[in-house]
């Protein structure tokens, strides 16, 4: 046993140390050559900004760190989606901060870049959270713009979302410190309250060049929309300062002065550290993800005091549900149980398979927390629901229906954290980024798929090898061989959680130490909108 704790600890520490490195490369977004070049132009750095506007020794949360990763080759890459966004405190309190980052492409917007924008907008709307505009950007980045400008989810969509967000009341505030161009002009002219930083900061809806081209006018940028000209002579901006720093400063001082709103009133009491040690989830994990392991091992490390008060211990054990607190915050934990069970009826049951009835157990439990507005953590290592006649003749449809019913319908906040699989209908009934999970986040070990690797790769190779025969093809032993690895190897890579995370499909791959930090910091977040009654909508029973 120690032997095998160990090889898994080695494992699990690697691929942590492997998302430390990976992230280091990352927040230096467009490289130290970039960095210098806003440093010779008197501007700090996207992340610089940030350091300097959130409390001091306060904790951020950052959204979308590896969005991006492995995109955009052609186009040179575009790290972090070309802006840095995340949940931090200013004067205490907890706000979204979105901050261009000149240093890829002069913070020039891609596809992903929307997206990631679009999804911090998302999490200040459902959390009621004030959010913060560090602009800095280029506009669209024009030879992607087909793919950026016209569409729902596209561009226009901020500006949509900062009118709805006004209307909710949810405070905006914006500072123009580098280029904000054409449309890209309307984010912080929206916003409640706009600055601007001196020599620096510019917005104009077309600049010089285009302005020549368009009427033939002979005007410099600073005149047409520098610091001086939207401060004193057209007022579409409040107020300039002299550097990034004064700018920073004078956000700080406005949150020093915002009133508290009603809150939801999630229950929380002083926290306590887990009674047994996190570190041993290390070597919890098996190396081998066909391995089983108790998952409920993994929850008393990661909940205060160790304390996990079960829901239906002895019913529907593939899933557990229960009751415990993060950081002093109380949460109904709903986790795929991973070692093999025994069901009422003696009969054996596969550790991260969901059967009919751990699925009428979590519907159950779902409805429970939202009766007594206890907030939602889903802990997903989920192969999918049981299949075969005996699970179809059970009502296994239906089942998982009731749970993705409750589930799609709560209205307490959910989490998601991704500790292992995560494939097909299982994502969706555990709460996959189509369910609107607040946060959702991965371990390095988590996997995102329709299916397995092997299971996928084997079925996509009988394809190809039927189409081939299909068209009078012979393929030989070797030649089988060497295509399913190329297959598998393709399917492997999509497989990876930094695939996921570069697509936002969940908000970050963290270390599962830091797990405790993100889910507090989320309900923290929670706790400042009120929440709608529950209606489950229709159950078949």
């Amino acid at each position: 046993m120690d032997l095998e704790f160990n090889k898994n600890e080695d494992q699990l520490k690697q691929l942590c140390f492997q998302l430390k490195s990976k992230a280091q490369k990352t927040m230096l977004g467009g490289g130290e050559k970039k960095i210098e070049d806003q440093h010779q132009k008197g501007k700090l750095t996207a992340r610089e900004r940030i350091d300097y506007l959130i409390d001091k020794n306060s904790p951020f949360l950052e959204i979308g760190l590896f969005v991006g990763d492995g995109m955009y080759k052609e186009q040179g890459g575009c790290p972090s989606g070309g802006v840095v966004t995340g949940i931090g405190y200013v004067k205490s309190r907890q706000c979204v901060i979105v901050a261009n980052d000149a240093t890829v492409k002069a913070g020039a917007w891609f596809p992903i870049t929307a997206k990631k924008n679009l999804r911090a907008q998302e999490i200040a709307m459902e959390n009621h959270l004030p959010i913060i505009y560090l602009v800095d950007s280029a506009g669209v980045f024009l030879p992607m713009q087909d793919e950026i400008f016209p569409d729902k989810e596209h561009f226009g969509r901020q500006f949509r979302n900062n009118a709805k967000m006004s209307s909710m009341g949810i405070i905006q505030i914006a500072a123009i410190m580098g280029s904000c161009v054409a449309g890209g002009a309307y984010l912080p002219i929206m916003s409640d309250e706009a600055m601007i930083v001196d020599k620096t900061g510019s917005i104009f809806l077309a600049g010089s060049y285009l302005v020549k081209a368009a009427i033939g006018e002979d005007i410099d940028n600073e005149t047409l929309g520098g610091a001086t000209t939207h401060c004193e002579i057209s007022g579409v901006t409040d107020n300039k300062f002299p550097s990034d720093q004064a700018c920073l400063d004078h956000i700080r001082g406005l949150f020093d002065k915002i009133g508290a709103k009603e809150k939801a009133g999630f229950d929380r009491v002083e926290k306590k550290s887990p009674k047994l040690k996190p570190e041993e989830i290390f070597g919890l994990i098996p190396s081998d993800r066909t391995k089983p392991y108790d998952m409920g091992e993994i929850i008393k490390r990661l909940v205060d005091d160790s304390e996990f008060d079960e829901y239906k211990a002895l019913y529907g054990k593939t899933i557990l549900c229960g009751f415990a607190r993060i950081e002093g915050w109380a949460v109904g934990i709903v986790a795929n149980q991973r070692k093999t069970v025994k069901n009422k009826k003696g009969e054996m049951q596969m550790g991260g398979v969901i059967y009919s009835d751990s699925a009428d157990k979590a519907a159950r439990f779902i409805m429970n927390c939202n009766q007594r507005k206890i907030p939602l953590l889903f802990l997903q290592d989920v192969s999918g629901f049981m299949v075969g006649s005996k699970a179809e003749h059970g009502g296994i449809i239906k089942d998982g229906a009731k749970m993705v019913n409750a589930m799609a319908n709560s209205t307490v906040p959910k989490f998601t954290i991704i500790i292992g699989n995560s494939y097909g209908a299982g994502n969706y009934a555990m709460c996959g980024k189509a369910y609107d999970p607040r946060l959702i986040y991965a371990w390095p070990t988590a996997q995102i798929a329709v299916m397995s690797g092997a299971s996928a790769a084997k079925t996509l190779l009988q394809i190809r090898v039927s189409t081939l025969k299909a068209q009078g093809k012979t393929i030989s032993k070797v030649e089988e061989d060497l295509l399913l690895k190329e297959i598998t190897d393709k399917y492997n890579e999509q497989l990876s959680p930094y695939y996921a995370a570069s697509r936002l499909w969940v908000d970050g791959v963290i270390d599962p130490m830091e797990t405790r930090k993100v889910i507090s910091m989320g309900i923290e977040a929670a706790n400042h909108a009120r929440i709608e009654k529950f209606n489950v909508g229709v159950i078949q029973t």
